[in-house]
């Protein structure tokens, strides 16, 4: 029997390297399919949308927020891979009855490499996991290098409308506006905070504001009623997937982050 640890602390208690695996994570399910174990991928959710072709080859269990309990039975899983932000404890207990439960929680680039080391060592993919790391470490090197002559600019980040929320400390979000040098006008708060949009000129004043494409799906119009709040800011509509997903989408965030800093400093 071997003895694992999550990122929770939590022990997990194993007889074998699992070879049957339900990811109810979309960025960790894309980890998975890039540390080469699609075979062992039996469950994912309906918001699992990379690899594209994971659609049609494997079996939705639900989202992330409502599991299809018997459905995850019927896969005989030995593992459950979930998230703490994206799953809820009484989530996990309830799958923690069917197989051994991995929860991750990722806030930062360390947390992400962490998770990539841990999944190696649980499912037997060490080397391909080293080889990750290796790419992601220097990717990131490479990008803060790129950012050493960029200035600061204060921005906002938000997640919904209508309320109107957004990303502040504590969150991965937030790690990944610091290497952008996107000083977050919201890092005083915790989490996804409910913020006034009246007041947003007198909670910081950003020079950018960032609208990703998820999880709401942000239209002109709610970058035109943020202007009418924000005058002096410049509104970009961004890819919330590098901004949000850890693991192996890091690999191509950092050349994202590059394309997105030029249009930035274009406008400027």
């Amino acid at each position: 029997m071997n003895i694992y640890k999550d990122q929770l602390g939590r022990s997990l208690e194993l007889s074998k390297t699992p070879t049957r695996i339900i990811s109810i994570v979309p960025s960790i399910t894309e980890l998975l399919y890039d540390l080469g174990l699609e075979d062992n991928i039996v469950g994912i959710t309906s918001y699992c949308v990379h690899p594209y072709h994971f659609s049609t080859t494997k079996t939705s269990i639900g989202g992330p927020k409502k599991v299809n309990i018997s459905r995850v039975k019927e896969l005989t899983p030995d593992i459950i891979i979930c998230n703490k932000e994206e799953n809820t404890p009484e989530m996990v207990a309830a799958l923690s009855e069917i197989a051994p439960v991995y929860v991750s929680e990722v806030n930062t680039i360390a947390d992400s490499l962490e998770l990539i080391q841990q999944l190696g060592n649980i499912l037997s993919c060490r080397t391909s996991a080293r080889n990750l790391i290796s790419k992601i470490n220097y990717k990131l090197d490479d990008f803060k290098l790129y950012m050493q002559d960029m200035p600061s600019r204060k921005a906002a980040y938000f997640i919904w409308a209508e309320p109107w929320m957004v990303a502040a400390n504590n969150t991965f979000i937030n790690e990944i506006l610091k290497l952008n040098k996107f000083e977050n006008i919201y890092e005083n708060l915790d989490r996804y905070p409910t913020i006034p949009l009246e007041k947003i000129r007198f909670d910081g004043d950003p020079r950018i504001v960032l609208l990703p494409s998820e999880p709401f799906k942000f239209t002109d119009d709610h970058a035109f009623e943020i202007a009418s709040y924000a005058n002096r800011s410049m509104t970009v509509f961004a890819n919330g997937e590098y901004f949000s997903w850890y693991g192996s989408r890091l690999l191509k965030a950092f050349d994202y982050f590059k394309q997105l800093q030029e249009k930035i400093d274009s406008s400027f």
